[in-house]
């Protein structure tokens, strides 16, 4: 189950990007000791699973998908899905890349997941209050 978030661009209406956030969980494997380390000692730790992430192509190049990933990232922080980091499985090189661009590190036994610890996005919105 997620729920789906959309970007309107205002003036047509139209939508410019969405993405779903769903509770998830990571194996503690997945993830670089320097982390793991400074969690509880679990085997399965909650996670917000950025599930789908698309712009349309009009929008594309102009910020709308990192101002989306910025959305997901403060709704999790907020509580709306509890979880230590957001995740993500990038579908290609141009999507992963897009995603390291914007801060998420690889995974440790994935190569096509990557994550951001909350932690970092908490202390990148206290630095701009």
């Amino acid at each position: 189950m997620a729920s789906c978030f959309v970007a309107l661009e205002s003036a047509a209406n139209t939508i410019a990007g969405y993405y779903t956030l769903a509770a998830a969980s990571a194996h503690a494997g997945d993830l670089p000791e320097e982390i793991v380390r400074r969690l509880p000692r679990y085997p399965l730790l909650p996670v917000a699973l950025v599930g789908r992430l698309a712009v349309d192509q009009r929008f594309q190049r102009r910020g709308v998908g990192s101002a989306l990933l910025a959305d997901a990232a403060l709704r999790a922080l907020k509580g709306d899905v509890k979880a230590f980091a957001l995740i993500v499985e990038a579908k290609d090189a141009d999507a992963f890349s897009f995603y390291r661009h914007n801060g998420f590190q690889p995974s440790a036994s994935r190569a096509e997941a990557l994550f951001l610890p909350l932690a970092t996005v908490r202390r990148a919105a206290a630095t701009r209050t």
